[in-house]
């Protein structure tokens, strides 16, 4: 049940209707809406249902969550969405026919749900993604010889953005079937960055297996096995595999792995100057310095100091995705409940919260940390309840 007045959520869609400089005329028409039910929801005269507070959120492409405080519609989507994932990878290698969309209809949508995971809008990803799932799987068996490699890219994409609602919501079987379909995709691809980035998301299996030290092994061998930095893209795919490989050598209690890790995605994202996205990985001197926080979580409690420090005085840019931007500030609150400091760490979940609410609320430490808060910190008590209902920690 959400807390909001009905006056909240319809100030909420009028500020970003403007923003979008929308007029309630054209947005109840792109929403599929009467004129009266937009009028009266900004007016605060009526709240949404769950149907027309989606058609409003998808027209607005914003999070549901973000115009409502706990709605729970994308979860339920999610949930539903899984088993139809199971159905579609479990003959991936069998030929089952054409693929339903022509190509450049399924790489655009491949695309716009890339889009949607790093923005952790994983409820409109489960709408479409068990189809377009289906669709590259066979597009890769129909494909001309000319397309194979192209068309297996694109599989590779889709098993990704598939995996991430499967992943961050708790189906690890699944999670790991996904990706040796992308990493069966990548070697038809016969593409080494593609290889690479099936080899930065295979580390999602041993993050959930707590086998540190095999995924730092694994990580570096692709590390070896990646194209020279000689490009912005190269560079920031080998980037994105020593960012990634710092995180796991802290976890595994390796200080120096993680420090040199750290140092080579450092010169490397020095190296791309920029912020972008490649391949589906975002990478770049702002995804490093979020990585920072996240080592040095890793590593610990006793390396709360260097957490701090690293996010002291900084805070990511809408450069960064906003998947990895709520990151940043549930690795923050982890660290900052470490040194005592409650209150800091309730402001860092809200905004995770704020920025990427699905996310936060399938995140597993955001639990951890309202928990402890609310066993020692008894200030805003209330709020603090709310949040814990709704992130499912009681």
């Amino acid at each position: 049940m959400s807390a909001d007045s009905p006056r909240e959520i319809g100030e909420r869609i009028a500020a970003r209707r403007r923003a979008r400089r929308l007029t309630q005329t054209a947005l109840a028409a792109a929403a599929h809406v009467s004129y009266a039910t937009v009028r009266a929801i900004e007016r605060g005269a009526r709240s949404p249902g769950d149907d027309v507070l989606e058609a409003i959120a998808d027209t607005l492409d914003v999070d549901a969550a973000q115009l409502r405080t706990g709605y729970l519609g994308a979860e339920r989507r999610v949930h539903r969405a899984l088993p139809a994932l199971s159905e579609v990878i479990a003959g991936y290698d069998l030929p089952l026919g054409p693929p339903i969309r022509p190509p450049g209809q399924l790489a655009e949508g491949i695309t716009t749900a890339m889009d949607w995971r790093l923005r952790a809008q994983y409820g409109r990803i489960a709408a479409t993604v068990p189809d377009l799932l289906a669709d590259a799987i066979r597009y890769v068996h129909t494909a001309p010889s000319v397309e194979h490699r192209h068309a297996a890219r694109m599989l590779a994409s889709a098993a990704r953005t598939a995996d991430a609602l499967a992943y961050k919501h708790g189906a690890r079987d699944l999670s790991a079937r996904l990706i040796d379909l992308m990493r069966w995709a990548a070697d038809r691809a016969a593409d080494p960055l593609v290889r690479a980035t099936a080899a930065y998301v295979r580390a999602e299996t041993f993050f959930a297996a707590r086998s540190h030290t095999a995924g730092l092994v694994s990580l570096e061998r692709a590390v070896d096995a990646s194209p020279p930095p000689t490009g912005r893209t190269e560079a920031a795919i080998r980037g994105a595999l020593h960012m990634r490989a710092a995180v796991i050598a802290s976890r595994a209690g390796s200080t120096d792995a993680a420090d040199t890790h750290l140092t080579h995605a450092r010169q490397l994202g020095d190296q791309v100057g920029r912020e972008g996205t490649y391949l589906g990985t975002t990478f770049g001197p702002e995804s490093v310095r979020v990585h920072e926080v996240s080592i040095a979580v890793g590593l610990g409690p006793e390396h709360v100091d260097r957490a701090l420090r690293a996010a002291h005085a900084w805070k990511p840019s809408a450069d960064v995705p906003a998947e990895r931007r709520s990151g940043f500030y549930i690795e923050l609150a982890r660290a900052q409940d470490w040194a005592g400091r409650p209150v800091d760490a309730f402001d860092s979940l809200k905004t995770a919260r704020a920025v990427a609410p699905q996310h936060t609320r399938e995140h597993p430490w955001v639990r951890e940390v309202v928990r402890n808060l609310r066993r020692f910190h008894r200030a805003d008590a209330e709020s603090l309840s709310h949040f814990a209902r709704w992130a499912g920690a009681v």
